[in-house]
C-alpha cells in the first residue's frame, strides 16, 4: 500500500540523464544557478537529509533553514541539527504547516517518493561517466510538469540544464 501524499513535503534533486546524482558521497555537478534555486526555495524551511548527505555539506548545517538529519546511529549529534532514527520520528516532529524539503540521499528519496506532492528537479543534460548514487525509477504519469526552465550551457554551467516543477497528480 503506499503511503498518502503529504501536502508539506517536497523533494529537491538535480539528476543527470540516467538518474544518476552522486558519486563518492558528492554532488556530481556544480552548477551556480541550481545553488541558487536550492538555496531560494529551502531558505526558511526545513530540509530533512540522510546522514551522508549532512556530512558532504562543507559548512555543517545549513543556514536559515531547520536541519534534520536521518541516522540509524544512537545518540548522534551536530550542531544546528536536530537528529532523528527514522524518517517517521522526524515527521513527527513537524508541524503540517511547515514545508518541508527532502534534500538526499537516495535511500531517503527512495522512502520519500511515493509521499511527496512536489519534486522541485534540475534536470542535466548528461551521463556521468561515474555515479554510485541514482534518484529512483519514478512514474511520470504520477505527475503533471507546472513549470520548465530551459538553460544552455555557459561558461558557468558546463552542461544544459532544465529547472523542473512537478506537482503530484490527483
Amino acid at each position: 500500500m503506499k503511503p498518502t501524499p503529504l501536502d508539506n513535503l517536497n523533494i529537491i534533486v538535480a539528476v543527470a540523464r540516467n538518474g544518476a546524482i552522486g558519486l563518492n558521497n558528492e554532488l556530481l555537478y556544480r552548477l551556480p544557478n541550481d545553488l541558487k534555486r536550492f538555496k531560494a526555495l529551502t531558505t526558511g524551511h526545513t530540509i530533512i537529509m540522510g546522514r551522508k548527505t549532512f556530512e558532504s555539506l562543507p559548512k555543517g548545517a545549513l543556514p536559515n533553514r531547520r536541519n534534520i538529519v536521518l541516522s540509524r546511529q544512537e545518540g548522534l549529534r551536530y550542531e544546528n541539527a536536530e537528529c532523528y532514527r527514522s524518517l517517521e520520528e522526524a515527521l513527527m516532529q513537524c508541524d503540517y504547516t511547515e514545508d518541508l524539503f527532502i534534500i538526499g540521499g537516495a535511500e531517503l528519496y527512495r522512502q520519500t517518493l511515493d509521499m511527496a506532492s512536489r519534486i522541485y528537479l534540475t534536470q542535466i543534460d548528461d551521463t556521468p561517466a561515474e555515479a554510485d548514487a541514482f534518484f529512483p525509477q519514478w512514474n511520470p504519469a504520477d505527475w503533471k510538469e507546472v513549470s520548465r526552465e530551459s538553460h544552455s550551457a555557459d561558461d558557468k554551467h558546463a552542461h544544459a540544464y532544465a529547472f523542473i516543477d512537478l506537482v503530484r497528480k490527483q
